[in-house]
């Protein structure tokens, strides 16, 4: 039996939260890092993810793994 069929789905739901959290940040940590490539008085803030935006990804990670093909 594979380690992932060993895992409850409240397992796994948690692990998709936290790599729908790491793709945020990293999207986040980028675009932090393209504003502060720009002169000084042409950099936008960077807004910062929300809990709606977490769920969204993990849902989008969630159904790619319910895929059958």
């Amino acid at each position: 039996m594979s380690e992932c069929s060993k895992k409850s789905g409240y397992a796994i739901r948690n692990e998709l939260l936290g790599m729908a959290i790491n793709i945020l940040e990293n999207r986040q940590g980028q675009q932090f890092g393209n504003e502060h490539l720009k002169p000084e008085g042409q950099r936008n803030p960077v807004t910062p993810y929300t809990t709606e935006d977490v769920l969204v990804e993990a849902e989008k990670l969630y159904n790619f793994v319910q895929k059958k093909n």
